[in-house]
C-alpha cells in the first residue's frame, strides 16, 4: 500500500479545520507541515485491527487525520468499510478540544474517536502513537514514560516537530524509555523521529513533582507540561508582593491558574473568600488541584478546566488575579491576553477589580483601560508591571 494513497484526502480535510475557540488570526493555522508529515510516516505502521494514540493535537488535524488513515487502509486492505482500529487521543488544551469536536461535526467524523486525559486507558491496546513534540522536556518525559509504561509491548513512537524547535535533548528524553531512536528525513522544515521497543519502566512514574516553596510556606504540585514546573515564577513572585494590597473579596478567580499558586496564596490570607482557578491546559489544571490539596484548602478553592471563563456566569466574580501569558504555542501573540482581558470584563460584577502583572514592554494599560475601566499602575520594576483595573 502506497503512504500516498492512503493520505491522499487529508490536504482537503486540512483545509477545513478551524481555530475556533481559540484565538484566529491569517498567521495562525489549525494545522502545519509536522501534522502530514507524521500522518505520511503513519501510513507506513497502520495495519488491520491496530490502535492509534494521538497526543498533542492541536486542532484537530492528527486525530482526524489518523481516522481518515485508518479509513483509507481499511479500504485498501482485505476489511471493507470504515472502523479498522481505534483512534484515542489526549489534548492538553481545553481550547484544542473544543475544536477538534467542532472540525469533527464538520467533517461527518463525530464518535470516530475516544477522548482521555493523560491516563493509562488511553494506551490500552496502542501500537501506534502520534506526537506532536511539546516545547518543555518535562512534559515530554511525563509523555513518553507514560507510552512505555501503558501501550503495547511492541508500540511505535512517532514524535514529530518542526526542525527549529527541535533539539538532541528531546532525542535523550527519547532514548531513556525506547531502544531505538531514529530520526528520518526532514521535509518542509519538520522532522519526525521513530522510537521503536518501549523499555517499560520499572519506578514510579517521573511526574506529577512535588516541591516545598520556604519564601510563600506552601508545597506546590506540578505535571510535566505546568509552566514553570513547580518553581515560581517571576511575575507570579512580583504579582504576590501586592497581595497585602489587593482588596478582601467573596467571589475570586485565578485566571489563568498555572500550578495554582495566586488561588492557594490568597486563600490562605482570606479564608472566607470563596475562589475558582481556572486555566485552559489541563496538566496545570491537574496540577492546580494537588497544590490546592497539598495545602489544605480544597474547600475554598474551585479548579475548573475551560477556556477564559467561557462557562462563568457574567458578573460572578469580584476580584480576578491574572498573570497572562504572551504566546500562543510558539508565536509571540498579544490575542491571549486581550482574550483574558475581554472575559474578564464580563465576568467581573460591577465595581470588581481585575489585577495584572506583564511584562512592561506589552504596555498593556490602554487595552485594560478600555476593555475593564480604570486602570492606575500599581508597581513597575525592570521588567514587570501591576495594573489595577476597577470593572466600570
Amino acid at each position: 500500500m502506497s503512504k500516498d494513497v492512503a493520505v491522499a484526502d487529508l490536504e482537503a480535510l486540512f483545509s477545513s479545520l478551524g481555530r475556533f475557540p481559540d484565538v484566529e488570526a491569517p498567521n495562525l493555522l489549525a494545522y502545519d507541515a509536522t501534522d502530514r508529515l507524521l500522518l505520511d510516516h503513519a501510513a507506513e505502521f497502520v495495519g488491520e485491527g491496530i490502535d492509534v494514540a494521538v497526543i498533542g493535537d492541536r486542532y484537530g488535524a492528527l486525530a482526524l487525520g489518523a481516522v481518515e488513515t485508518l479509513d483509507a487502509v481499511a479500504t485498501l486492505g482485505t476489511v471493507a468499510g470504515p472502523g479498522v482500529g481505534h483512534v484515542s487521543v489526549h489534548q492538553d488544551l481545553y481550547t484544542g478540544r473544543v475544536a477538534l469536536e467542532r472540525n469533527a461535526a464538520a467533517a461527518g467524523l463525530e464518535g470516530r474517536y475516544e477522548t482521555f486525559e493523560l491516563v493509562p486507558e488511553l494506551f490500552a491496546g496502542v501500537g501506534l502513537v502520534l506526537l506532536q513534540l511539546p516545547k518543555s522536556l518535562a512534559e515530554l518525559e511525563e509523555i513518553v514514560d507514560a507510552v512505555a509504561r501503558h501501550a503495547a509491548k511492541d508500540a511505535v513512537l512517532l514524535a514529530g516537530g518542526r526542525v527549529k524547535h527541535m533539539s538532541l535533548s528531546m532525542n535523550a528524553v527519547l532514548e531513556k524509555y525506547f531502544s531505538s531512536v531514529q530520526p528520518q528525513l526532514a521535509r518542509r522544515k519538520s522532522r519526525v523521529l521513530l522510537a521503536t521497543d518501549p523499555k517499560p519502566p520499572a519506578g514510579p512514574a517521573p511526574y506529577p513533582v512535588t516541591q516545598h516553596l520556604p519564601e510563600l510556606g506552601i508545597d506546590v504540585c506540578a505535571h510535566g507540561a505546568a509552566f514553570s514546573g513547580a518553581r515560581l515564577d517571576i511575575g507570579t513572585r512580583y504579582l504576590l508582593t501586592f497581595l497585602d494590597k489587593m482588596p478582601e473579596a467573596a467571589r475570586v478567580v485565578d485566571l489563568g491558574c498555572g500550578t495554582g499558586i495566586l488561588a492557594t496564596m490568597y486563600a490562605r490570607k482570606h479564608p472566607v473568600a470563596r475562589v475558582r482557578a481556572t486555566d485552559q491546559s489541563a496538566a496545570a489544571v491537574a496540577s492546580a488541584r494537588g497544590t490546592v490539596e497539598a495545602n489544605a484548602v480544597g474547600g475554598q478553592v474551585t479548579v475548573i478546566h475551560d477556556d477564559a471563563m467561557s462557562t462563568f456566569e457574567p458578573a460572578s466574580a469580584d476580584l480576578i488575579l491574572l498573570n497572562p501569558p504572551f504566546h500562543l504555542g510558539t508565536s509571540v501573540h498579544a490575542g491571549a491576553a486581550l482574550k483574558m482581558f475581554e472575559a474578564a470584563a464580563r465576568v467581573l460584577a460591577r465595581g470588581g477589580e481585575l489585577w495584572t502583572v506583564y511584562n512592561s514592554h506589552l504596555q498593556y494599560r490602554a487595552a485594560l483601560e478600555r476593555l475593564i475601566g480604570d486602570t492606575v499602575v500599581v508597581g513597575r520594576n525592570p521588567k514587570f508591571t501591576v495594573t489595577r483595573s476597577v470593572r466600570g
